[in-house]
């Protein structure tokens, strides 16, 4: 197994004191333990040590000398300052927050430049004239095993192996119910016997309780919350699609207003639903062109903001599935300025806060909350994601009662685990493993572009005209891929990937690919892809007309609270009558569910929407459609594909909205 390395980097402009410090420091690491690998490495100039941190991803902590000076003489003898130890160190917190800071200082120096310095989260500080090498060395060496510390994953290490006799749940008792088996041993040896060993129950104390931490689990968000620049973390076990619906129902109450992009994820619609929230859906842009959806334009959301200044909160996705991401400071801003929550879905982007050419962050822009699937960037388990608070009027009892309404009493703890050790990946080595992701993500555009046949969409392909002054930037991890000129379908692509060729791609629309590289995307991979797609080119097949679906309908007109909508017994109402013809009767009627083509997933209906003719035709012509999509919240009376709509007496016993 490959041993870390923990570079440490001094910058100190006088050669022959820097040479003398990293002698010294480096014998402390020979000659003292040294499990993280730290050596020391140096720098004369705050633009060399700069250019050092932005190529190095191994540099771990950068002690800086206070005094600062350029090694070129003046004409009048004196050496000129090049840069503030101060700049310096907001220049290296602002491009990578998760390395620890030191200052070298003078004695007599302390309490002017402490203060200063220590507003800016610089970590600790050495008397530059005491020289006590072992010293220096030890407690850098302490700070980064308490970066790398992972308190949950190490304690239910310690408890698999103490092999405590097991009295208590899960029900397969450390494996020992399948271990052996004829009929299931072969699940157990797949799996493999950790996955059991640390499958326990809440009844272990010394593993803490998710409902309410007061041990390792408080200690690894805690650990979390500093990773991620939050004020405070929490871990969820069930995905961001919780992690939504619990803070909806933190800060709204039924009938309070809530500001949401109508191409948000699903489970933001459920959570209205949950909350019993008055929704004010913005419409997003589209981009018919690949039938991609981007974000709502920016004069839309500032005009819902103006127009609800008494909404409790807003709710937006950054970045979109597809990589796009908002300019979301101003939009925070104008937020706040109407006292409005603002909470961005941040599914797809928890990587961001460890690459600065991925930053800012929503936390960062000034957001409240933050969700994240760690998972699907990061190396959690499916399912463990986080909610990350910055809202300085954060009612904690209330969050924590919501929580636990959603959140199992009996979770998973291999998955908790995940979210430690992912969390003590992105801080030791994110930027390094993003840079890398960075830099093959850029490879394989050039390589796509290369075949001649299918090409990489960049961000000015993929913006919405409406959008494209609204300085939206693309997440280049993201790879959304042109495949109409290679002669087959979407779907017949995505079976010779797979088939003729192991390789299984993210998503798709009618003519494009959407491939996902993360930290764990290695070259190796990607040169089977170019490989993959270079012969599928070679094969020279005649561009074929590809199906394109039509354009999902603009957002009608909400006539009831999707909660009160949703929980009425309703009818069920058929799309097409016993003619085979579009049933018009449907028209005027109020859906009672959530009707969502996917892909990509955006409602076309909302419970207490009111149905127009133009819903029907286009919720037929998918169904008829040759491509197949799926449409979640239709249900079938026989073959009849039908909605369920609110009868007329229970139109007369709802209240309208507005009134």
């Amino acid at each position: 197994m490959k041993k870390p390395v923990s570079r440490v980097l001094v910058i100190n402009d006088e050669s022959l004191v820097l040479r003398e410090i990293i002698k010294g420091l480096n014998a402390a690491a020979r000659t003292l333990e040294n499990p993280y690998g730290l050596t020391f490495v140096g720098v004369t100039t705050a633009l060399e040590a700069l250019r050092q941190i932005e190529e190095d991803g191994d540099i771990q902590a950068v002690v800086v000398d206070d005094r600062l000076y350029t090694l070129k003489a003046e004409a009048n003898g004196q050496r000129s300052l090049q840069m503030s130890a101060l700049e310096l160190v907001q220049r290296i917190t602002r491009f990578r927050p998760e390395l620890d800071v030191y200052i070298l200082i003078s004695q007599e120096q302390e309490d002017e430049v402490v203060d200063a310095l220590f507003t800016e989260a610089v970590d600790g500080y050495f008397y530059r004239d005491e020289r006590d090498y072992n010293g220096w060395y030890r407690i850098l060496s302490a700070q980064i095993q308490e970066k790398a510390r992972t308190p949950f994953y190490d304690q239910l290490k310690n408890y698999v192996l103490m092999a405590k006799d097991a009295w208590h749940t899960p029900g397969h008792s450390s494996g020992d119910s399948l271990r052996g088996s004829p009929w299931v041993n072969d699940f157990y040896e797949f799996m493999g016997e950790h996955i059991f060993d640390a499958d326990l129950s809440v009844s272990v104390p010394m593993l803490d309780s998710l409902m309410e931490p007061t041990g390792v689990i408080r200690e690894a968000q805690e650990m979390a919350a500093k990773a991620f620049g939050a004020r405070r973390t929490f871990f969820a076990t069930n995905g961001t699609s919780t992690a939504n619906k619990v803070i909806f129902q933190t800060l709204l109450a039924p009938g309070e207003k809530l500001l949401l992009d109508r191409n948000c994820h699903k489970s933001v619609h459920h959570g209205v639903v949950l909350s019993g929230a008055h929704p004010i859906y913005m419409d997003s842009s589209v981009n018919k062109k690949y039938g991609v959806y981007g974000p709502v334009p920016k004069k839309t959301i500032l005009k819902a903001i103006e127009e609800h200044p008494d909404a409790e909160a807003m709710v937006l996705t950054s970045c979109t599935y597809d990589g796009l991401r908002y300019d979301l400071a101003p939009i925070v801003e104008a937020a706040h300025a109407k006292n409005i929550k603002v909470i961005i879905d941040e599914a797809w982007y928890g990587h961001a806060r460890f690459h600065p050419s991925l930053r800012p962050t929503a936390l960062e822009a000034g957001a409240d909350y933050a969700t994240q699937s760690t998972h699907k960037v990061l190396s959690a388990f499916s399912q463990a994601s986080m909610i990350h608070v910055n809202d300085p009027d954060f009612n904690e009892h209330l969050f924590r009662e919501n929580f636990n309404m959603h959140t199992s009493t009996s979770p998973q703890y291999a998955m908790i685990a995940s979210l430690d050790v992912g969390r003590k990946q992105a801080v030791m080595e994110g930027y390094k493993l993003l840079k890398r992701t960075l830099e093959l993500a850029a490879e394989l555009r050039e390589q796509i572009n290369a075949t001649g046949v299918f090409r990489v969409l960049e961000l000015e392909d993929l913006l919405p005209d409406e959008v494209k002054d609204d300085n939206i930037k693309l997440d280049p991890t993201k790879v959304t891929v042109d495949i109409s000129r290679c002669g087959l379908t979407v779907e017949e692509l995505q079976r010779e990937l797979f088939d003729r060729y192991n390789i299984q791609v993210e998503k798709s629309t009618f003519n494009t690919l959407t491939l996902l590289l993360t930290i764990g995307t290695t070259r190796s991979k990607c040169s089977r892809l170019y490989d993959a797609l270079m012969r599928i080119a070679r094969e020279g097949r005649a561009p074929q007309r590809l199906y394109q679906t039509p354009d999902i309908p603009r957002f009608t007109q909400l006539k009831y609270l999707p909660r009160d909508a949703f929980y009425c017994g309703g009818q069920i109402a058929p799309l097409l009558d016993e003619k085979d013809r579009v049933n018009g009767a449907l028209a005027g009627k109020v859906s009672c569910d959530q009707i969502v083509p996917y892909p990509p997933g955006i409602p076309v209906l909302v419970p207490g929407q009111v149905i127009t003719q133009d819903i029907v035709h286009y919720l037929v012509g998918l169904l008829r459609s040759p491509k197949k999509v799926e449409l979640h919240g239709i249900v079938y009376d026989g073959y009849l594909p039908c909605v369920r709509v609110l009868t007329s007496a229970e139109e007369r016993g709802l209240r309208k909205i507005g009134r």
